[in-house]
C-alpha cells in the first residue's frame, strides 16, 4: 500500500512564520523603548533593518530549491508571505533613513545620495519591490495573467543583486564578513536557478551534416 504524503496544517505553519519573522520587530521597539541603541541610534536602526530585509528576501529565495529538494510543494504557500515581510522590513529601512536621518528633506536626501552612490542603489532595490508587494495577491495573477505575473516577480533577482551591493557597498569593515556572506548565498540561491532553467531548456535539435537540395532537370516520377 502506498502512502500519500499528508499535507501539515498550513495555516498552523503561516501563522508560526508570521509571529517568528515579528521578533526582530519586537527587538527593535525593545532597543528602541531602552534607549539601547548606543552612541549613533540611527545608523544602528538603519542597519538592524537593512539586514533584516536582506535575510527574509534570502529566506524567500530559499524556498524555491527547498521545495524541489524536499518535493513539500506546500511550500509555495509560504512563499507571498516571506515576501511581503520582506516588503515590510524594507520599508522600516527606509522610514528610518528617509524620516529619522533626513526628515523627509529631499534637498538633503538628494545632496547625501550624490555623496554615497550606495544609498541610491538602496533606493531601486526598494523601489523594485513595491509593484511585487502590491501584486502579491491572487487577483493580481488573474489580472495579469500567469505569465506576465511570472516576469514580473522575477524582478526578485536583481532586487537579490541590488541589495547585496547596498549592503557590501555601506558596511563598515566590522560588518563584511556578514555581508559577505550573504552575498556568497544569495549568489549560490541564483546559480542554482540558472542551472535548473538551463537544464530544464529544450535543446533545439541540430543536424550533424547537413543535407543538401536536389534539383532536377526534370520532374521526378
Amino acid at each position: 500500500m502506498i502512502r500519500t504524503p499528508q499535507t501539515p496544517p498550513l495555516r498552523l505553519i503561516q501563522t508560526s512564520y508570521v509571529l517568528l519573522a515579528l521578533l526582530p520587530l519586537a527587538w527593535l521597539i525593545r532597543l528602541t523603548a531602552n534607549d539601547a541603541w548606543g552612541e549613533e541610534p540611527i545608523a544602528a536602526a538603519q542597519a538592524f533593518t537593512g539586514s533584516w530585509t536582506l535575510n527574509f528576501l534570502i529566506l524567500t529565495l530559499c524556498i524555491t530549491p527547498l521545495r524541489s529538494w524536499t518535493q513539500w510543494h506546500w511550500l509555495t504557500r509560504l512563499r507571498r508571505i516571506s515576501g511581503l515581510i520582506t516588503f515590510f522590513y524594507g520599508s522600516l529601512h527606509a522610514l528610518a533613513y528617509l524620516w529619522l536621518a533626513q526628515g523627509f528633506a529631499v534637498d538633503a536626501t538628494a545632496r547625501d545620495i550624490s555623496r554615497h552612490p550606495f544609498i541610491a542603489v538602496g533606493i531601486a532595490a526598494f523601489l523594485l519591490l513595491i509593484p511585487l508587494a502590491a501584486t502579491s495577491g491572487k487577483w493580481a495573477v488573474r489580472r495579469l495573467g500567469g505569465r506576465r505575473w511570472q516576469e514580473l516577480h522575477r524582478s526578485i533577482y536583481p532586487i537579490a543583486i541590488l541589495g547585496c551591493v547596498h549592503y557590501l557597498w555601506s558596511s563598515k569593515p566590522d560588518e563584511l564578513p556578514g555581508a559577505l556572506a550573504s552575498t556568497l548565498i544569495v549568489a549560490g540561491l541564483l546559480g542554482w536557478r540558472a542551472r535548473e532553467r538551463k537544464r530544464r531548456a529544450i535543446a533545439v535539435p541540430v543536424s550533424e551534416k547537413p543535407t543538401p537540395l536536389r534539383f532536377y532537370s526534370k520532374r521526378p516520377d
